[in-house]
């Protein structure tokens, strides 16, 4: 996940993910008509290369996402029809990981029934070689979305790092004598605040307001919403099985408000879990990989925004569970889950993991043989749900953050980009 494992990355590092080899054992798994997904491009190939990579400035930019993010544009909307009221919306946050995503949209592009969705790219990095891959995408319905909040466009000012920033590990008392911008306010370990940490939370919290209170396509949408990551992979039925799991929510457990198409095991058992599923207290840190809700859950998380936007860790799966664990006359969020997954996580190799001879295609092929090897447990035609309690981890109280979330102004941006979310969605409602 991005929050808690796979921290922000600069584009330099990340380029490395990039020029490391697909290997041939992965690529024989993958029908030769998805190879076009996993190539390479170098960008001094062609005559054009300067002028489709070229660097762009700030200012450039931010005039560029912003005329895209207003033109709202539905890629292939002629080839699959328009977005309907209960259309399954994938929301994918992207940062710069472009190897992962690449073999994410592999994944996609054999899930059946791929073609009747809406693919949504939230980007935190503007970069055309990730938009010339997303672009290319030709299975499906596909919207990009640019988070314009970045560290990328705003490099030497709030929400990214501004020169007069105090440093993360500076004490109190050396802060204030340093007049630094945010001295009075370090975090609960006596942090400042990292622009690179606290992205993450801002980009999720704003992909999140965007679909659900932004969008033209989405003003009456009552479907089911799927957050992925760009490291991510999905099996081909996880369409099937997010079915099955909202047809046996609303029949045994209609008070269970998130759905969850990933868990993470070390070990995997099909033959006897690939048609079970499980009723349990949602936790973040377990159950927040491929989440599922609509848009009545997210009111609901909308109600509560001030225990999200405030609360002093700067992951969003730990702030939305204690939002959970404190909602007023209400019990935690239940989910509904995989005990056989559909959603893996494949980022071994990245910013947290400092792994030797970390190598992705290793992750990649590990799962891309446990997915073959589990092909015939996949689409069953009946889930069966068993009720767990949780163990000491699901129900222990949150007593205090992460932290890197001790900064007003993050509080501030967070808050703020949830009045502007209700503020437009009157706007397309009555306009």
């Amino acid at each position: 996940m991005l929050s808690a494992t796979n921290g922000a990355m600069d584009k330099d590092s990340e380029e490395l993910m990039n020029t490391n080899d697909t290997s041939e054992q992965v690529m024989a798994l993958v029908p030769p008509e998805l190879h076009k997904y996993l190539m390479v491009h170098p960008r001094n190939s062609s005559a054009n290369s300067t002028e489709k990579y070229g660097t762009k400035n700030v200012s450039d930019i931010l005039r560029v996402i912003q005329r895209l993010n207003e033109a709202q544009t539905i890629y292939n909307e002629d080839i699959f029809g328009p977005v309907q009221n209960d259309t399954i919306i994938i929301a994918i946050q992207v940062h710069t990981r472009l190897t992962y995503l690449r073999h994410l949209i592999v994944s996609l592009a054999q899930a059946r029934d791929i073609d009747k969705t809406l693919l949504i790219f939230s980007h935190d990095y503007y970069d055309e070689e990730i938009n010339s891959l997303v672009r290319s995408i030709d299975f499906t319905k596909v919207m990009q979305i640019f988070f314009p909040y970045s560290v990328q466009t705003h490099p030497t000012e709030f929400p990214g790092m501004d020169p007069n920033d105090c440093p993360r590990d500076a004490k109190l008392e050396q802060a204030l004598k340093l007049k630094c911008n945010n001295a009075l306010h370090p975090d609960l370990h006596g942090h400042y605040r990292e622009a690179k940490y606290t992205q993450t939370k801002h980009h999720w919290w704003w992909k999140a307001n965007r679909i659900f209170n932004q969008l033209q396509c989405t003003t009456g949408h009552t479907g089911n919403v799927v957050f992925l990551e760009e490291d991510h992979y999905v099996a081909e039925d996880f369409i099937h099985m997010l079915n099955l799991l909202r047809v046996t929510a609303d029949r045994t457990c209609p008070q269970c408000e998130i759905l969850c198409l990933g868990t993470y095991l070390k070990t995997y058992q099909y033959h006897s879990n690939s048609d079970k599923v499980e009723i349990t207290p949602w936790h973040s840190s377990m159950h927040n990989m491929g989440m599922v809700f609509n848009r009545t859950v997210w009111e609901n998380i909308l109600e509560l925004h001030d225990q999200f936007c405030a609360y002093d860790d700067y992951n969003w799966d730990y702030s939305l569970l204690h939002l959970s664990q404190n909602r007023p006359g209400r019990e935690k969020f239940k989910v509904i889950l995989c005990k056989g997954p559909r959603v893996f996580h494949i980022g071994e190799c990245g910013f947290h993991h400092k792994k030797s001879n970390c190598n992705a295609s290793t992750v990649i092929s590990k799962v891309q043989k446990l997915l073959q090897d589990a092909k015939s447990y996949f689409y069953p035609s009946r889930v069966t749900a068993t009720i767990s309690a949780g163990g000491a981890k699901h129900n222990k109280k949150l007593t205090k953050g992460n932290g890197g979330w001790g900064d007003l102004r993050d509080q501030e941006l967070c808050t703020n980009m949830t009045q502007m979310g209700r503020q437009l969605r009157k706007y397309i409602y009555f306009a």
